[in-house]
């Protein structure tokens, strides 16, 4: 085998030296090789000697002019086959930030401050809709952004493309978090009576069984989802979740199975919900009957007059009517889930219980994210430290 170094003279009469030394391939499984050249043979040699370990140790980096944009093509094409398509939607939603502002730049020209400054903008300008446009987004909004950025160059450090994720420690400002909480409360969920007059004021309205369901610690999707004959059992007093209709952009139903595999769950109904169903099970055969042929049963619980299955965000809006009608506070459909998690917890429900009910592996999760007690929840907490603290009945013998 030939001396692969070798002795260029340049045009000008300067001596230089250059080799060719394989690097592998590139993130596309390209053979790559790179060209060095150098003043003195020793460089050249020690620098072949150092691409050569470094390829045989995994650590290098091959020279790569893939931008910001085309990284990300690459990672949805690797998360493909382990995304639902509205979990793509949401990522492509945050993507969408990320190549407006960083796109064109190489990746391995990509720098903590382009993040930084990044995450600036972010919190200033970079709002598209939702609100004046050219304004910031919420903190919460920014770190959906920055873990998608930080996921992508997570793959890039798995491929070799870079040997760091810039984007690993920048976070928002907890300035900027505060200001946030100050600016933007949000409504409590309901507590106990809150929801016992919502649920009196609904049980004459036709979804009262659904918007039960919804009390009972079920998000939208999975009420939206349930079937009579594969998911309600009746006689047991049970029911199933194992599929749920959601939706993209609040406005195309998705139909799917659970959001994770604690989702899917079996849980006992409580007899008032279990009566609701079997009088909203009877209404709708009476309307089958009414109908007809004209009766298009789709075999979801939550169905229209016709038969026919309603969306996730007919739910939300019916209950938001009923809200209005009954001058109860407006609060998310949703904070139904929390009101009810709170509920169980305040009340004794053991944490891995919970976590089951509500669907998630994690009970701290569950607590963290659901469980809200309110001053009135706080009397039990109250009555033992009356025990505690009062001074009445305990006073030492012989005290005046």
């Amino acid at each position: 085998m030939g001396d692969p170094i070798k002795k260029v003279t340049l045009r000008n009469g300067t001596v230089r030296w250059r080799t060719m030394v394989d690097a592998g391939k590139d993130v596309d499984g390209k053979r790559k090789q790179l060209t060095i050249t150098m003043d003195t043979r020793a460089e050249v040699v020690a620098e072949r000697a150092r691409i050569i370990n470094q390829r045989r140790t995994g650590e290098l980096i091959v020279p790569s002019r893939m931008t910001v944009d085309q990284l990300l093509d690459a990672y949805m094409v690797a998360k493909e086959d382990d995304l639902e398509e509205t979990t793509i939607d949401g990522y492509e939603n945050r993507l969408t930030h990320i190549r407006a502002r960083l796109g064109s730049l190489r990746v391995q020209e990509l720098t903590e401050e382009h993040v930084e400054d990044f995450v600036t903008w972010l919190l200033t300008e970079a709002r598209r809709r939702g609100g004046p446009k050219g304004t910031g987004l919420r903190p919460s909004t920014v770190d959906g952004v920055l873990g998608r950025l930080r996921a992508a160059l997570r793959y890039a450090v798995r491929k070799r493309i870079v040997a760091r994720n810039v984007a690993e420690y920048v976070t928002v400002p907890r300035k900027a978090r505060k200001q946030d909480r100050r600016d933007n409360q949000r409504e409590q969920p309901w507590g106990v009576i809150e929801v016992k007059e919502f649920v009196v004021g609904i049980r004459e309205d036709r979804l009262f069984a659904p918007l039960l369901l919804s009390c009972m610690g079920l998000r939208p999707a999975e009420v939206a989802g349930l079937r009579w004959a594969e998911d309600i059992d009746l006689e047991a007093g049970a029911l199933d979740i194992a599929n749920t209709r959601t939706m993209i952009r609040n406005a195309r139903v998705v139909e799917k199975d659970t959001k994770s595999e604690a989702g899917e769950r079996t849980l006992p109904l409580p007899e008032p919900v279990r009566l609701a169903l079997m009088n909203f099970r009877l209404l709708q055969e009476a309307e089958q009957a009414q109908l007809g042929e004209y009766y298009l049963s789709s075999g979801y619980v939550f169905a229209d007059e016709l038969g026919q299955a309603m969306s996730p965000r007919q739910l939300r809006e019916h209950a938001y009517r009923l809200m209005a009608k009954l001058g109860l506070r407006r609060v998310r459909l949703y904070d139904a889930r929390h009101s009810c998690l709170t509920f169980l917890a305040v009340n004794g429900v053991p944490d891995v219980i919970l976590a089951a009910w509500a669907g998630h592996t994690n009970a701290s999760f569950t607590k963290k994210k659901y469980v809200h007690p309110t001053a009135a929840d706080m009397g039990a907490a109250v009555t033992h430290l009356n025990e505690l603290l009062g001074i009445a009945d305990s006073q030492p013998e012989g005290a005046a």
